[in-house]
């Protein structure tokens, strides 16, 4: 499965015209961190969800390309100050800026991000877009937080797994696709349709990330990873509460204390995948992609609303 991004090509090339434009700085330092990050980009899969959620209702305006960009950039700043609360020296196969420029260049370099991203906005009066997309950088922070906090006891509540999930992953996404459509449509209730399209579409997203813990695959991350950082996610959090209580005592103590040896760790995937984890996490992700779906289909179907749907597939049968 492929990106779509055929039926963009020309708005993505405005986009990264735009985008570099709205990150460069006058100081040298700045500036050349700004072009060692656009130079180490990723796929840009949200200004895409931005770009084509605009297209399904017509044109893209320069409002649009403004959202775009506000996303991107808010996306990276997250990424930026995320290697520093990890302490992470790679991004995207490459050194971080973490790693080259360490945690006070890194935390300025992303408080930067956030003011460029306001000020773009606010210079061109794209209140709701901006409102849109600070509500998301609320719950993005809210959602780590309460992982965090959570991650000390290892929580084993599915119902704050999603709530965490829905926050920190989701809620980008969904603010990525509800600001494409109110730049075209100005229009209140589709950009609220198309933001539970972008947040089942994110949860889906998230799961199948979580997934990558219990393969083989060459997934671009160890197996294990997540347990290793006591990440409760959803197979881990099936596989234990569905354990007899012998089991479930040696995962959760494997996971507390013994997260760093392999062996262990080996089995404790081994259990996640006997009691059902994966099956269950697979079973919650097509549900979510299914609503993500409804939704998308109750607008009329053109070459853009394939371009979507081809998206959403690619969120979830992605290897990586």
């Amino acid at each position: 499965m492929s990106l779509p991004t055929h039926l963009i090509s020309e708005e993505l090339k405005v986009f990264e015209i735009r985008f570099k434009e709205a990150v460069k700085s006058q100081a040298p330092l700045l500036d050349r961190i700004m072009r060692y990050i656009v130079k180490r980009k990723g796929k840009q899969m949200r200004p895409m969800f931005v770009l084509l959620s605009a297209r399904l209702f017509g044109k893209v305006t320069d409002v649009t390309y403004r959202a775009a960009s506000l996303v991107e950039i808010l996306h990276t700043a997250t990424l930026v100050h995320d290697d520093v609360v990890d302490d992470s020296m790679e991004r995207r196969g490459f050194f971080s800026v973490y790693a080259l420029w360490k945690n006070k260049v890194s935390v300025l370099v992303g408080d930067y991000l956030l003011s460029k991203g306001l000020l773009l906005s606010l210079d061109n009066k794209d209140y709701t877009v901006l409102h849109i997309l600070s509500d998301a950088v609320r719950k993005m922070s809210e959602g780590e937080l309460l992982q965090m906090e959570k991650a000390r006891s290892l929580n084993l509540n599915e119902d704050i797994y999603f709530e965490i999930i829905k926050n920190k992953t989701a809620s980008l996404l969904a603010a990525a696709c509800s600001a494409g459509a109110w730049s075209v449509t100005q229009d209140d209730e589709t950009a609220e349709k198309m933001r539970l399209f972008g947040e089942n579409t994110g949860m889906a997203f998230q799961i199948k990330d979580d997934l990558f813990d219990y393969t083989n695959d060459n997934v671009g991350k160890p197996t294990g990873n997540d347990i290793k950082e006591k990440k409760a996610t959803l197979p881990l959090i099936y596989a234990i509460n569905h354990a007899d209580k012998a089991t479930r005592r040696q995962m959760i103590n494997i996971v507390k204390n013994d997260n760093k040896n392999k062996e262990k760790v080996n089995w404790v995937i081994q259990q996640v995948q006997q009691q059902g984890g994966i099956d269950y996490a697979v079973a919650k992700m097509n549900e979510y992609t299914k609503a993500a779906l409804d939704i998308l289909h109750s607008f009329p179907e053109n070459e853009f609303r394939k371009g979507l749907e081809d998206l959403v597939k690619y969120v979830t049968e992605r290897k990586y």
